[in-house]
């Protein structure tokens, strides 16, 4: 008479929460979770069979188009992908725009994370004061390249075109409001005791859990493990700047909040570095009239602002990739979400959605 059995409830793929069209079917004990499994394939596009059936350097802008709020970083590695096939060298000052470019990207990236996630919890504020400062950067990019969101700004062997004059010092004005506005961020949420009660100890996962999962990123680095692609397999020029890798200890929402927030500074450092440094010279090597890589295939990695972006070309010597594959750390970081999900109320899974930073455009593609 008093007993209670399962119940199955969908969340999504309308709720505003699930940050794009993923739909949770969770199953539920009373609002306790006992499952909750993720459905994905509402936003697909078919990127990766474009960029079969495209020239190689007509699919570059596809790449913008999968996970949106991290265009250049999707640009960046298919690109160096190519480069890699076709045996091209980078021009050092083409490298350290790509540097600097792609940390811009993952602070405007974290800011989108940070305000929809404090929205998610109640916080509308934050979600202003970071769509504000997010709007700035994208002003940095549409002053590069003419687009805000999908930049199309790199090209095979180097960039689009060179820092338009007065762009550097456009750069470092924002660069020096920005610790202000984090600390303003800080105060707002990190003490705050109603954030505290919905992030803290809700979707715990130990590292060596994580990395059976295949989970990177932010995610993982909150469990303690500090793998970073920048510093483990670095690229484009990350191996000259200083930068710590921000690490966890437990492993929950809050981690992995105090993880991003840390980033967006180490970002900031790499920046300044690569401002300061900014080398002389050509912006494009010498790359072919044709793109026509030679017979072969490459798997190559960067660190974006969700995790681990990989890339798998297999060139049969003709214009267009014979096999064209991304490692999407949205796609493999989301197998996690039951493992985050279960013994928690309802009302967190909203908290842990937003924790893993998912962007369905990256998880379809």
């Amino acid at each position: 008479m008093f007993g209670t059995s399962e119940m199955e409830i969908n969340l999504g793929p309308q709720h505003p929460s699930t940050h794009g069209v993923l739909r949770v079917k969770l199953s539920l004990d009373g609002e306790r979770i006992l499952d909750a499994k993720p459905i994905i394939g509402y936003l697909h596009r078919g990127c990766e069979k474009l960029g079969e059936s495209r020239a190689f350097p007509q699919a570059i802008v596809y790449t913008d188009r999968m996970d949106y709020v991290a265009a250049v970083n999707e640009n960046i590695v298919y690109v160096e992908a190519v480069e890699r096939l076709l045996g091209v060298e980078v021009p050092p000052r083409a490298q350290y725009m790509r540097v600097i470019l792609s940390e811009f990207q993952r602070i405007a990236s974290h800011l989108v994370w940070l305000a929809t996630h404090a929205l998610d919890l109640g916080a509308m504020s934050v979600f202003l004061y970071c769509f504000r400062e997010r709007e700035q950067i994208l002003d940095l990019f549409e002053g590069y390249c003419g687009a805000r969101l999908t930049t199309n700004a790199v090209r095979i062997g180097g960039m689009y075109e060179d820092f338009p004059e007065g762009w550097v010092e456009e750069a470092r004005r924002f660069l020096e409001i920005l610790p202000a506005r984090l600390d303003e961020y800080h105060k707002l949420l990190t003490k705050n005791r109603i954030w505290l009660e919905r992030t803290r100890e809700v979707g715990v996962i130990a590292g060596d859990v994580a990395l059976d999962y295949g989970v990177t990123g932010p995610c993982l680095r909150a469990s303690g493990v500090a793998y970073d692609s920048r510093k483990a397999i670095p690229y484009a020029a990350y191996r000259e700047f200083e930068f710590d890798i921000p690490l966890g200890t437990r492993g929950d929402t809050y981690d992995r909040y105090l993880v991003r927030m840390e980033e967006m500074r180490q970002s900031r450092r790499i920046i300044l570095q690569a401002l300061d440094r900014l080398p002389d010279g050509e912006i494009r090597g010498k790359t072919p009239r044709r793109i026509r890589p030679p017979k072969g295939e490459v798997y190559h990695v960067n660190e974006g602002p969700r995790g681990e972006l990989g890339v798998y070309l297999v060139s049969d010597g003709t214009d267009n990739a014979y096999r064209c594959r991304f490692r999407s750390p949205c796609f493999v970081n989301l197998q996690a979400l039951p493992e985050l999900c279960r013994g928690h109320l309802v009302a967190d899974v909203v908290a842990v959605i937003g924790t893993l930073d998912i962007v369905l455009g990256c998880i379809d593609r």
